[in-house]
């Protein structure tokens, strides 16, 4: 152990010297003092949402003539564009296909998981969004097998370069079968051509071994915003490229200064200009919608642009509407782009980032994720390509500069739609300024009338059950599809990360709690259409969409999980929909349990959880398994 204050748990400091350098942690120890900060607005996140409850109100806009909390910005000139922000730097300008996922496998050595890298450098993204969040598995030590391989990557170490050459023979094989053609001519310079950037994890969680000098769990986007930019922002500077990061779960205005000011700090102990790091914020809390250019200004410098991720998205407009017995969503597969809420959110958001600041800058909307894999039967694949296509070209047409994609094979089949078109990005293209109406405010929980149903119910479980037992393994992004649907080649699967789980579990509770109203008849189960999907059915849905996994192959249920981490699947579901009250986050029950496959144990911290949460609506999101250090008192 060093000579810091940070404790590091058990050897990881020797074992990722290559990470937890001394410059790292020395920068680490810097921005700690911040780290009481972001407890602090997440207390405040739970208490805003307990004074909602028990007042019934919804979320509104902010008082135009009030003050951002945290700066010096009037609400009022925030909206009007009267602040200044950033020119989008030139490797940014055109993002017309930005691919996400992890840079490292679980369990792996470094030679097979730093392939991950390898494949989206090479897959023909203008950029990827190496994911430190939703979709990187936190057992063991994944967060700092992620640093690693992005450090190793972009300092074209000899490894990964080899690494590189065989995945683009690799990515050729495939592409000569579907394209008829080899899509990474020169794989050198394929690897260049890629915008790199990572996406810490939210301020709602907390790293998994790292505690401060007062044996507080250090904030998980302090250490994952340190760590990325201090290991690599020379190496990034040698090849003109940008330091670029992904801002997610924002709520507020406020909380976006707060992560303005932690750049602002780790800048200026770098020795660089502030704003050189860049950020995009992905809006994906309904309370941000409601404050969506106050974000943007609060952000100043460092802000690049917005997207409209659909997931996060849902589950945040049912916490928020939690306490309304009347709001209650319909089956997921409803709840597209084109529906009530969310197209009005996805409106804010192409106006926000279409409103010059003081300098005339505008920013980047990067659209919605396309989570298809071009992997099945043959009519199974065109009809899920040619949906994909369909929904990259509403979103270009609406106004995106690019858009998302899950898996890399998708790349070459949705970057075509921008293409065609040929403009960099979408930038300053004119649309109505933002509104701050009532109607506006309604229009962001707009429910339209759609489907509730016994086989919507079915789907949400299986998905929800078989994600919770994916992270339990590791894969925090996962193809996953229904049990009904194991076999079907018609049916794809779908690359799914944190946020699935969240949706589905969120939707349910509402079901359960608000008495949703079937909107057809289920002969098997003997529902008829306006039943109420009642605690009963879904305990019965639950144990039939169980079984159906402990009996699947080992293909869609690793055998080797119904024995160890798919029970406490089973148990986190249950105990998330059943409890009275709505729970902030699926993934603080699936962190309390990582690395333990004892469900005595995990009913023992689901339970902790859950009465700590009902008593006083603290969350416990520190590592269980990493004890806080003891202290000797003053004078012993």
């Amino acid at each position: 152990m060093s000579n810091q204050p940070l404790t590091i748990r058990d050897n990881l400091e020797s074992e990722y010297s290559d990470i937890y350098t001394p410059q790292a942690l020395e920068a680490l120890n810097v921005l700690s003092h911040l780290n009481p900060e972001v407890k602090e607005l997440m207390a405040k996140r739970i208490r805003r949402r307990e004074q909602r409850r028990i007042d019934k109100t919804r979320i509104d806009f902010l008082n135009p003539s009030s003050t951002i909390p945290g700066t010096d910005i009037m609400v009022e000139d925030a909206r009007l564009g009267r602040f200044e922000g950033a020119r989008v730097p030139d490797d940014l300008q055109r993002q017309w296909i930005q691919g996400t996922g992890p840079a490292a496998k679980p369990n792996s050595l470094v030679r097979n998981s730093i392939r991950n890298v390898a494949y989206a450098l090479l897959s023909g993204a203008d950029g990827w969004m190496f994911d430190g969040e939703d979709a990187l598995g936190q057992t063991k030590a994944m967060s700092l097998d992620n640093q690693r391989n992005l450090k190793l990557a972009i300092g074209r170490d000899p490894l990964f370069l080899k690494v590189a050459e065989e995945v683009a023979e690799g990515i050729n094989r495939w592409s000569e079968v579907f394209f008829e053609k080899r899509i990474v001519p020169n794989w050198k310079d394929q690897i260049d051509a890629t915008t790199i950037i990572f996406r810490a994890r939210g301020l709602h969680l907390d790293d998994r071994h790292l505690r401060d000098a007062n044996g507080v769990a250090m904030a998980a986007s302090i250490t994952d915003m340190t760590l990325y930019v201090v290991n690599n922002y020379r190496e990034l500077s040698k090849q003109d490229a940008s330091i670029v990061l992904y801002i997610p779960k924002i709520q507020t205005a406020e909380e976006a200064a707060l992560w303005n000011r932690m750049l602002s700090v780790l800048e200026k102990h770098l020795g660089l200009e502030i704003g050189t790091i860049k950020a995009y914020v992905l809006v994906e809390q309904l309370e941000a919608t409601y404050q969506i250019m106050e974000i943007r200004a609060a952000l100043g410098k460092h802000f690049v642009g917005f997207n409209t991720g659909r997931w996060d998205y849902i589950n945040s407009v049912a916490d928020a509407m939690a306490w309304d017995e009347s709001f209650i969503q319909p089956k997921i597969e409803e709840i597209t782009m084109t529906y009530g809420y969310m197209r009005n959110y996805e409106d804010r958001v192409r106006r926000a980032v279409n409103t010059p600041d003081i300098n005339g800058n505008c920013t980047l909307w990067q659209g919605g994720m396309e989570p298809n894999i071009p992997v099945g039967s043959d009519e199974g694949v065109e009809a899920g390509m040619k949906k994909a296509v369909a929904g990259a070209e509403r979103e270009q047409r609406a106004g995106a500069s690019g858009k998302w994609v899950a898996h890399w094979k998708m790349v070459h089949i949705v970057r075509p739609v921008w293409e065609k078109v040929g403009e960099d990005n979408q930038m300053g293209r004119r649309f109505p300024a933002l509104g701050y109406s009532k109607e506006d405010a309604d229009g962001l929980v707009l429910l339209e009338p759609a489907e509730t149903s016994v086989r919507g119910a079915r789907n949400l479980l299986s998905v929800a059950i078989q994600y919770g037992n994916a992270f339990g393994q590791g894969l925090q992004a996962a193809a996953l599809k229904p049990a009904d649907f194991f076999g079907n080649e018609d049916v794809l699967y779908l690359m799914e990360d944190m946020a699935t789980g969240e949706i589905r579990l969120s939707i349910l509770w509402e079901w359960v709690h608000k008495g949703a109203k079937l909107t057809t008849d289920d002969p098997e189960s003997g529902t008829r259409k306006g039943g109420l999907f009642s605690r009963e059915l879904f305990e019965k849905l639950l144990a039939e969409e169980y079984e159906k996994l402990i009996n699947a192959d080992d293909r869609d249920v690793y055998d080797e999980s119904k024995r160890t981490t798919l029970p406490i699947a089973r148990e986190i579901v249950c105990s998330y929909v059943l409890n009275r009250t709505k729970l902030p986050w699926f993934i603080d029950l699936l962190n309390l349990n990582l690395n333990n496959e004892d469900l005595d144990l995990a009913r023992e911290r689901i339970n902790k959880y859950i009465d700590a949460f009902n008593k006083d609506g603290t969350r416990i999101t520190e590592n269980l398994d990493f004890p806080a250090p003891s202290r000797q008192p003053p004078g012993s």
